[in-house]
């Protein structure tokens, strides 16, 4: 069953590579002021292993990640969104199935140009969650980790929006600010975080007991107010090899203003053909309500690309 999961990502993949052949690209016509532009991409990692005697175990891992721009400009307004989706698997002979990769985001920005060159009053939203529920594997506890979710789908979710300035010098290079951001996070029903005690026994908390998130015990929602950045570069390094950056900052005005929200991710494309290329992704994220530290994402492999 796990492996027939696999094998339907790559069917996928593959069908949307023989449509993108067979098929020319008018969306981006077919409405006055419209333009799209995005790419689906699927990494593959595949070990397996008999009578090796150095040991090993046999896995297969899968990434479908989606990055996706559709974008309105048409007169003094434009209006431009982003989707950013990637999920991933992986499955060997002692631990099964297991997520390795979970992120779903979407950002808008409507902006009226402004007198100044570059510049418009805008307003923004951004939407963060993940599809499923998320597990703490951890090796001290002994009992059924996966009766324990520590997140899922709007577990947490993150909502911010608010009015501010967009500097956008082209498509590749563009940057928000907006001092007046509203900030919501949700937890729908209940998850879990691992403890230790000063006796290291391990065990489970309820976001029923204890503050999960930043949210409060037993609470549903964390309101926060303050100031948000969203800055955007892509460039070329060289021929063929293309680097995509995304910076969010967020303080919050209300609690610890100068204790900042990072979340950084970088995308390093070297492509090889119009199929195929390496990809490398990088996110980074600090946000204390969450864990005490930063929390590193990193994805690197040979992926299947299609543009749409």
């Amino acid at each position: 069953m796990k492996k027939l999961i696999l094998l339907f990502l790559i069917l996928i993949t593959c069908n949307l590579i023989k449509g993108q052949t067979e098929d020319t690209d008018t969306a981006s016509d077919s409405l006055d002021g419209w333009s799209h532009d995005g790419k689906i991409t699927l990494l593959i990692n595949q070990s397996a292993f008999s009578n090796w005697q150095p040991g090993g175990d046999n896995n297969l891992a899968a990434n479908l990640g989606i990055n996706y721009d559709f974008d309105y400009k048409k007169g003094a307004w434009l209006w431009d969104s982003k989707i950013l989706a990637s999920y991933g698997i992986t499955i060997n002979d002692d631990d099964g199935m297991r997520k390795t990769d979970d992120r779903l985001e979407l950002n808008s920005v409507v902006g009226r140009a402004m007198k100044k060159e570059y510049w418009s009053f805008s307003f923004f939203m951004n939407f963060r969650t993940q599809f499923s529920n998320g597990y703490d594997y951890n090796e001290d506890f002994n009992g059924d980790n996966e009766g324990f979710p520590t997140s899922g789908f709007f577990k947490p979710a993150y909502w911010s929006f608010g009015p501010g300035f967009l500097w956008k010098k082209n498509k590749n290079l563009h940057a928000n600010f907006s001092p007046l951001t509203s900030k919501f996070t949700f937890i729908t029903s209940e998850i879990y975080t691992i403890n230790d005690d000063d006796m290291n026994n391990v065990y489970y908390e309820s976001s029923n007991d204890i503050e999960t998130y930043g949210v409060a015990p037993g609470k549903k929602m964390l309101y926060e107010f303050g100031f948000n950045f969203r800055g955007y570069y892509k460039f070329d390094i060289m021929k063929n090899i293309s680097m995509e950056n995304i910076l969010n900052l967020y303080s919050n005005y209300l609690n610890k203003p100068l204790n900042v929200d990072i979340d950084y991710t970088m995308n390093i494309v070297m492509k090889i053909n119009d199929v195929f290329s390496t990809n490398l992704t990088f996110q980074t994220i600090y946000d204390d309500n969450s864990f005490q530290g930063f929390q590193i994402r990193e994805v690197f492999g040979l992926g299947i690309n299609v543009g749409f």
